[in-house]
């Protein structure tokens, strides 16, 4: 890590629209996670759909690699190994968190990644300032409303999900670090290539796979593995060269809106008024803490992070 002192944040537009085309994808993502486990295991659909994004991205990659002079292969390589692994992660336990939650709770639960960022931060030697502490408090209330059921009862699912908010906020923060020094395509391809490994491994040990099943959900595992995966976790990549973690989390937490509109519109979810409040809070806190942050500056204001 560099020395640490106040430089002047570089935003661009170009990268807040990539991030927000990432959110959307990722959001209305959820509801083909949900359809997909309908007809094969959770491990099963992860494996397909990151194998599927990682073989698209290897003729471009053969494509421009003819014009483009490469950048460091260790950076990706040692990057990437990581990266997915912090990815299977996230992956597995929001999409086993799938099987007994909906597509909006894990949307928003999913999103608290936005907190958990600026926090981990404290490990990194930052600070964290009071609209960071206010956010995380609204947030978590949010997340009591919208998860705990009488007698303090959470389901396994909102659970696991809950759990996978933790990797996914080291992933933003690695891929923030990573995204700068290293090919783009590169590193997406081998992060996504060690979670389909992983995936699959856990898939054949654990699950029954069939090809019917792989049939009858074919069109979820094509959007989760083409969309979601080779196009949206590349933007993501692309969109965190310019952007800090912090800034990139606040627009990636969007997909939350977008998890609850899908489930809305195609799998006809809805949210009950105490649901509604608890989505409220969670994306006003999430909200909160990255405003404070941008216009305080205090977390994140630091080179090389």
């Amino acid at each position: 890590m560099g020395v640490r002192h106040p430089v002047k944040a570089r935003y661009s537009h170009s990268s807040d629209g990539l991030l927000l085309v990432a959110a959307a994808i990722w959001g209305f993502a959820f509801v083909a996670q949900r359809m997909g486990m309908e007809h094969v295991g959770p491990f099963t659909f992860n494996g397909i759909r990151f194998a599927l994004g990682a073989a698209i991205l290897l003729p471009i990659i053969w494509w421009l690699g003819r014009t483009k002079k490469p950048k460091p292969g260790k950076i990706a390589l040692g990057g990437g190994l990581a990266a997915g692994l912090l990815l299977f992660m996230g992956a597995s336990l929001q999409q086993i968190g799938l099987v007994t939650t909906t597509a909006g709770n894990a949307g928003f639960i999913t999103g608290l990644y936005i907190i958990l960022v600026p926090m981990f931060g404290l490990f990194l030697g930052t600070r964290t300032g009071p609209g960071t502490a206010a956010g995380a408090v609204l947030a978590f209330t949010g997340l009591y409303l919208l998860s705990v059921r009488d007698g303090f009862h959470m389901s396994s699912g909102d659970f696991l999900v809950f759990i996978g908010a933790f990797f996914w906020a080291g992933h933003v923060l690695l891929i923030g670090r990573l995204a700068r020094r290293t090919d783009t395509l590169k590193l997406a391809a081998v992060q996504f290539s060690v979670c389909a490994a992983l995936s699959m491994g856990f898939a054949i040990a654990l699950e029954t796979i069939t090809a019917e099943g792989i049939l009858a959900a074919a069109v979820p595992i094509l959007y989760g593995g083409l969309i979601s995966v080779g196009i949206a976790y590349t933007l993501q990549i692309a969109g965190q060269k310019r952007a800090r973690p912090s800034h990139a989390a606040i627009i990636l937490s969007l997909e939350a809106v977008f998890a609850a509109l899908g489930g809305w519109l195609i799998l006809g979810e809805s949210l009950t008024p105490r649901s509604l409040a608890g989505a409220a809070l969670m994306l006003a806190g999430m909200v909160i803490s990255q405003v404070w942050l941008r216009t305080k500056g205090s977390a994140w204001k630091m080179h090389n992070i």
